[in-house]
């Protein structure tokens, strides 16, 4: 609208639906930052492929994926072909599974949002108590960031990214929203920094790399 504008680039597919009834959806999480030396940024690559760690939390989100497109997926279509690929994007390496289904003959897009809305990447797991958390300990409301944007066409076809590497302006102000997962083990100040790789690409983009900006 004239009044406001959302600008995404977001790398992490929600929930793909096609006309067939073919369901995909790829999770990410966990990080690294890239490195302008091939060297240096190739060991942070290798250092995410190794870490215990990332890959607990990217398959702990795999397998409430698993569970959400299962409520309404055909029995046993539900399939996880690829499990903790590290990808690489301008700012950050990724870990990024893939989890595949087929819809049920009678079900259409808006029951597959139900059964799996919010991105459970973005919510963490349990995901109803993760929920209860977030609503009481969040200072701030997310607005549009960790939710779904793309596209549902009249076909029945559906196209969603989670809303992460995304801004949202309104009345001459930028607003984005980054963040890390909460474990047993993360370390706060490394999440922090994680946080702060994630931001890097969208202050670039917003112009904003040596404007002054504050975080809520």
């Amino acid at each position: 609208t004239p009044e406001a504008a959302v600008v995404s680039s977001s790398p992490e597919l929600y929930l793909s639906l096609h006309a067939d009834g073919r369901v995909e959806s790829r999770p990410i999480k966990g990080t690294r930052p890239r490195h302008e030396d091939p060297v240096r940024d190739a060991a942070l690559r290798d250092d995410l492929a190794a870490s215990a760690k990332d890959r607990a939390e990217n398959v702990m989100i795999v397998d409430l994926v698993r569970n959400d497109l299962g409520r309404v997926c055909g029995t046993g279509s539900v399939r996880v072909p690829e499990l903790c690929a590290v990808e690489g994007y301008a700012t950050v390496w990724q870990l990024v599974s893939t989890v595949t289904g087929r819809l049920r003959p009678g079900l259409d897009a808006l029951d597959l949002l139900r059964a799996c809305h919010p991105p459970g990447s973005m919510t963490g797991a349990p995901k109803i108590e993760a929920l209860k958390v977030i609503d009481e300990r969040e200072t701030c409301r997310r607005g549009v960031y960790a939710g779904g944007l793309g596209w549902w066409d009249d076909g029945g076809a559906l196209d969603l990214h989670v809303v992460i590497r995304t801004a949202a302006a309104r009345g001459g102000v930028i607003r984005f929203g980054v963040g890390g997962a909460v474990t047993a083990d993360s370390d706060p100040h490394a999440e922090y920094l994680e946080s702060m790789d994630k931001a890097r690409a969208l202050i670039r983009a917003a112009g904003l790399a040596n404007a002054g900006y504050s975080a809520e």
